[in-house]
């Protein structure tokens, strides 16, 4: 084969490669609807509308009484609020009023493409709005799960502005995110070679660099009170990188790892180690004295 031959077919390749890679990342935007949670006691089914014009399907729980301080629940990638029923009606027994909220292109919500968090914000924001007007003046804390930790984070206004916020296998940055994927599918090779043309599909898909779905930049201008955790085997948000999280964020802050669990599994109600931390966590920081456990910051 001569040298125009094989430029030829390297060209070829390179496009073909191109091709199968913007393929991959329309399927990994795609929409994922599902139907919402069965009818539960207590629970009322809503529908909020974001900045920019779309619908989100919600369930609010009321709480004990009217300014009951408030849970805001934020689900993970291709999950639901159907998901977070068990969490918000533990968080009510503990006399929490809750509202949890499909993302945009989730469960019930207006199916347009998913965004890691970036345009998710947006729903994030409105859900926190109509929470913090329905209850004047109580503390609002957030429960955010990977997607829902970025949403809470990222976006055109930054964090949302609760009392504080649990985050909970939250991927740093949407380059690490996609990389430790990769690697998980078929190796490092495939994470180094893959990884770089997937990230970059944030500009024509999303119009900004991939540079601005970044978490662990964006803890940086969060106020409130933190806790970070993460799975001691989650693949895809690694512990190392849970720690960098934490050490991001500004004080007060807390940081529990859980080991042997993987990102599935810190997708969901993690049982009564899991319930404890978080239950001490909101004590403290919705308007109770005693300390959450888990590794304290350093003093």
């Amino acid at each position: 084969m001569n040298k125009v031959a094989a430029a030829w077919t390297a060209g070829v390749m390179l496009i073909l490669a191109l091709g199968a890679c913007w393929e991959f990342g329309s399927i990994a935007v795609l929409p994922q609807p599902s139907r919402g949670p069965p009818p539960r006691p207590g629970m009322q089914d809503m529908r909020l509308r974001t900045a920019d014009g779309l619908t989100i399907a919600a369930s609010y729980w009321r709480g004990p009484r009217d300014g009951a301080p408030a849970v805001l629940v934020l689900h993970g990638n291709g999950a639901s609020r159907a998901a977070m029923v068990g969490v918000a009606e533990w968080l009510t027994a503990q006399g929490y009023a809750v509202l949890a909220i499909d993302f945009r292109g989730h469960g019930e919500s207006d199916q347009v493409d998913r965004s890691f968090g970036l345009f998710e914000a947006r729903d994030a924001h409105a859900a926190y709005r109509w929470l913090a007007g329905r209850h004047r003046g109580a503390p609002i804390g957030v429960i955010g799960i990977s997607l829902g930790g970025a949403a809470a984070l990222i976006g055109e206004d930054g964090p949302i502005p609760a009392r504080c916020m649990v985050l909970q296998a939250v991927y740093p940055d949407i380059d690490r995110a996609i990389r430790n994927r990769m690697d998980a599918m078929g190796g490092r090779a495939l994470g180094a070679i893959v990884a770089p043309l997937l990230s970059w599909q944030a500009l024509p898909r999303f119009g900004v660099n991939p540079s601005a779905i970044s978490p662990i930049r964006a803890i940086r201008n969060y106020k409130g009170s933190v806790l970070v955790l993460g799975g001691g085997a989650d693949r895809f948000t690694p512990p190392e990188e849970t720690r960098a999280l934490f050490e991001a964020a500004r004080f007060p802050k807390w940081y529990w790892i859980f080991g042997g669990l993987d990102h599935a599994a810190m997708s969901s109600d993690e049982g009564d180690a899991y319930r404890a931390r978080v239950s001490n966590f909101f004590r403290t920081c919705l308007g109770a004295t005693r300390a959450p456990s888990g590794t304290p910051t350093p003093s």
